[in-house]
């Protein structure tokens, strides 16, 4: 990579190396030696629209985030988690069954007159 220009992304890192393991990726060139390691699955068709734009951003016809974008969807498709997007995502999920609304009281039992209308 001597004499050629980096093109940097908001860092993440993939399981690609197993079950908790992960690979850090810093730039578009990272994106691409992931997806063309024998890690990766690459039977998919989001694999190939990610390798696609990740060359296409090394030679400055597209964007680094539309790069980083396939990549995340190509991940995902293959099963793959990546940090710091899952996360958020994680957190982001809304809570089933957290209760009532503190304004919110159950019937009671002598209740029943009280709600007809």
């Amino acid at each position: 990579m001597d004499g050629e220009i980096p093109v940097f992304i908001n860092p993440m890192d993939v399981e690609i190396e197993g079950n908790g393991r992960y690979r850090h990726a810093d730039t578009v060139a990272d994106l691409a030696a992931m997806l063309l390691s024998s890690k990766w699955p690459k039977s998919r068709p989001s694999f190939h629209r990610a390798l696609v734009a990740s060359l296409e951003a090394l030679e400055f016809y597209t964007d680094a985030a539309t790069a980083r974008a396939a990549f995340v969807i190509a991940a995902h498709e293959a099963g793959l988690r990546v940090l710091p997007d899952d996360g958020e995502a994680l957190q982001r999920k809304p809570r089933r069954g957290r209760g009532l609304r503190n304004d919110e009281q159950r019937p009671q039992a002598g209740d029943v007159g009280k709600y007809a209308s």
